[in-house]
């Protein structure tokens, strides 16, 4: 079942959002170490407008467990999505000034700024099945366009975006990773 995310998702979701983190390398995570910034970043799904909040987050259940996640919301938000995080950081004494200071996406789409599956479900078209309902989700909602960043080398992940629609438009790096950015055009 596709749906949002609920407060009782919030221990599932967390280890499959930190599969993207951990891809990521981010320079914080090292710093403060995973534990610390799993309590912040789980604090954060509780705060409205916040990049991972509960209020951008979609899930795929199955059987009671939250097998995939997506994380997203429309370009417009972008600068000001981390301000609830940042005093979440602050809290608990990580003076960074912001999680992310790349911008990731472009004027006028909306942005998936996370999509991951579960480790126990990689690997048996999950990943795809999800992709294609949330791409009928965000048509229904009358969004135009959809993009996403996906690291050059996730090959796996490339493969999920390739089959189910998404065209690479441009590269840019987020931190000291290079990625594709890739987008779908929700009005053909």
């Amino acid at each position: 079942m596709f749906r949002n995310a609920k407060e009782e998702d919030a221990d599932q979701i967390l280890p499959i959002l930190f599969q993207i983190f951990d891809e990521m390398e981010l320079d914080v995570f090292k710093e403060v170490g995973n534990e610390k910034m799993a309590q912040v970043i789980k604090e954060g799904f509780f705060q409205p407008g916040y990049r991972y909040g509960l209020d951008n987050i979609l899930v795929n259940e199955i059987d009671g467990n939250v097998v995939a996640i997506m994380v997203g919301y429309p370009e417009s938000k972008e600068d000001n999505i981390d301000e609830p995080l940042i005093k979440i950081m602050h809290k608990y004494g990580i003076k960074e000034k912001n999680l992310f200071g790349d911008k990731e996406a472009w004027p006028g789409e909306w942005y998936l700024d996370s999509f991951a599956v579960a480790p126990a479900y990689q690997g048996k078209g999950i990943g795809t099945k999800t992709m294609e309902h949330f791409i009928d989700v965000m048509r229904d909602r009358g969004e135009k366009i959809l993009s996403l960043n996906v690291d050059v080398t996730n090959e796996p992940a490339k493969h999920v975006y390739d089959k189910t629609g998404f065209k690479k438009v441009g590269q840019l790096y987020i931190g000291s990773h290079l990625y594709d950015h890739m987008q779908y055009d929700l009005t053909k």
